[in-house]
């Protein structure tokens, strides 16, 4: 009985020291901006805030300037893409439409998903290579990349069997949250990673990193790595987050905190 005691607690020790031990990153705080938005879509490496406002106008914040767009026939805009600043896309899921804009917020282009020859039901959008963007088809619960400048599928992956929560991308990966797992692909459509999802409920995206949100706690997963790294930053109720560079945002009561992040 001793010896099994005995076993039972050296166990818990190494249990204890290896959940310790493991690696975590750090966010510190290094600034707060004050600003008033419905929703905050990107930050670039200048500062440049992109956000909404109450009134369904989508705003370009520089250290000089603001300009704005609005177009209030659409109604909300669902989800912004800032990856492209010189091809922004705003989404428009209640009307299936997506507008492209260039550096200046004058619209390129107006996909109606609605009136396209091959009708499509878009629930989620996010900026490809060139014209090209992801779109999740809600209707066969599968990715296209869309090319909206020839008006053609350039492919579709292998539909996905829960729900979906999420989507960013750039040009070279797109990341697909669901319910049960995590979806890397590759530009070509290719799945080169598959995570169980443990209970994330969405994701920000840059070049460097990939951090979720689970409740109000935050976790990272750095390029062509498998182990998904807690965050330690301050409780706090996270409204939005995102991350640029070294960077992570997070947004609650109209203030931007500005975190630097750090693998310990």
């Amino acid at each position: 009985m001793q010896k099994l005691f005995l076993l039972l607690l050296i166990s818990s020790f190494l249990g204890f020291s290896q959940e310790n031990n493991s690696q975590q990153a750090t966010a510190t705080l290094k600034d707060s901006t004050t600003i008033k938005a419905k929703s905050i879509f990107g930050i670039d490496n200048y500062k440049t805030i992109y956000y909404s406002t109450e009134n369904n106008t989508f705003h370009k914040k520089t250290k000089d300037t603001i300009i704005s767009y609005s177009n209030f026939q659409l109604g909300e805009i669902s989800s912004a893409n800032t990856f492209n600043p010189l091809k922004l896309n705003l989404f428009y899921k209640d009307f299936n439409t997506v507008i492209i804009l260039d550096n200046r917020l004058a619209e390129i282009s107006k996909i109606d998903f609605n009136s396209n020859t091959t009708y499509k039901n878009v629930s989620f959008v996010s900026s490809g290579y060139n014209n090209t963007l992801w779109l999740f088809n809600e209707d066969f619960q599968y990715l296209e990349l869309y090319d909206y400048a020839s008006n053609k599928t350039k492919l579709k992956t292998v539909p996905v069997q829960s729900k979906v929560l999420d989507l960013k991308s750039d040009y070279n990966y797109c990341f697909l949250l669901t319910e049960n797992y995590l979806y890397i692909y590759n530009y070509f459509g290719s799945l080169i990673r598959k995570l169980k999802n443990t209970g994330y409920e969405s994701l920000a995206f840059n070049e460097a990193h990939l951090v979720l949100k689970k409740e109000d706690s935050l976790f990272i997963l750095e390029k062509n790595q498998t182990e998904i790294l807690p965050v330690k930053h301050p409780k706090m109720l996270i409204k939005q987050f995102l991350v640029t560079n070294e960077t992570v945002y997070i947004y609650r009561e109209n203030l931007l905190y500005q975190y630097q992040l750090k693998l310990d």
